[in-house]
């Protein structure tokens, strides 16, 4: 399986990177560890359960520390659901999982308010949008107003119920998935919903050697709704991403890479297999994604390599591509790839 990101100096992707987390926190099995080393942790301990998906957890770690949203393509089957359930656990932080349906509502979401005859008031109800990491599985499955109400959580991290605004805990993200091969009675997410996230990410089936251990592991016992079982730690929490994100705004970008970033969102909007490229927020996505993946690699600074790496994940759901050019079997990876070849790059 061809890996998500690029190794960029200093980080290897395939090496363990992130622990797991279970619904309720619980005390850190390893407390004194740096930000940076307890995330390096984190992807160890989220391996115990998910085989193979090593780019995936790393590209959701990247989400975490920018405080962005992520988007999983793939089909049913590869371990998205255990995938957010483990970060969660390895994050001693809480997670959700909310099915969505063409008959889910906003309040189903975002939670409403109940009359409670003892007080003859009406009591505000918490949805499941009220967690750390919410799983919403087959976004595009449900009507355009509920996708509405997730959006306005997803950016404004709060939600309004006859109006008065509530706050979402902190850290907050939505793993949002999406089948890439049925779409009978879906409702495609717009292009502003999708510019709302982050990155997506492709879920894709493990090579033979993974899948043959991931087959072994239920011969032995495995059990997917016992985490404990599997071995899972918390190893960072809250408290530690928060020292990372700090960290992360340190982080310098030479005036040369800022331009770099600008000249590849432009280039996008120049490409004759594109009708829309990367907007200005694009850009400044890509910007934070690579802060991140160059402090990760253990870096006070961005190197063009760290936009590379990132460039397909942060940008391929903001493009669309011309008619014409998904006719001659052109793919928003592909498009993005030739434009990386075709910007110089800073010295």
């Amino acid at each position: 399986m061809t890996a998500e990101f690029p190794p960029a100096a200093g980080l290897d992707p395939m090496e363990p990177l992130v622990p797991h987390a279970a619904d309720a926190p619980v005390p850190l099995a390893v407390p004194d560890k740096d930000p940076r080393s307890s995330l390096e942790a984190v992807r160890v301990e989220v391996g115990k359960a998910v085989v193979g998906q090593d780019s995936v957890i790393t590209g959701l770690v990247i989400c975490l520390l920018c405080r962005g949203h992520v988007l999983l393509e793939g089909v049913p089957g590869v371990a998205k659901t255990l995938l957010v359930r483990s970060l969660a656990s390895a994050l001693s932080l809480r997670s959700t999982r909310v099915q969505f349906t063409a008959d889910l509502m906003p309040g189903d979401v975002t939670g409403s308010l109940i009359y409670d005859a003892k007080t003859a008031l009406f009591q505000f109800r918490e949805g499941p949008v009220f967690t750390n990491l919410l799983l919403a599985d087959e976004v595009n499955r449900t009507p355009p107003k509920t996708q509405a109400a997730l959006l306005e959580a997803m950016e404004e991290r709060q939600v309004s119920v006859e109006g008065t605004p509530r706050p979402l805990p902190e850290p907050f993200l939505v793993a949002a998935t999406q089948n890439p091969i049925e779409y009978e009675g879906t409702y495609p997410l717009p292009e502003a919903q999708l510019d709302r996230f982050l990155v997506k990410l492709t879920v894709a089936a493990p090579a033979r050697e993974q899948e043959i251990a991931v087959l072994t592991r239920h011969a032995g016992g495995f059990d997917p709704s016992d985490l404990g079982g599997a071995g899972i730690r918390p190893v960072a929490d809250a408290a530690g991403l928060a020292a990372a994100r700090a960290a992360i705004r340190q982080v310098r970008v030479a005036p040369e890479v800022t331009g770099y970033i600008v000249d590849l969102a432009r280039a996008t909007r120049q490409s004759p297999s594109l009708r829309l490229g990367v907007s200005p927020r694009g850009a400044t996505a890509l910007q934070a994604t690579s802060r991140a993946w160059a402090w990760l690699a253990g870096r006070d600074y961005v190197i063009p390599d760290d936009v590379k790496a990132l460039a397909r994940p942060t940008l391929r759901h903001r493009v669309q591509l011309r008619p014409e050019a998904e006719l001659e079997g052109a793919t928003a990876d592909g498009v993005l790839d030739t434009v990386l070849a075709s910007v110089p790059v800073p010295r």
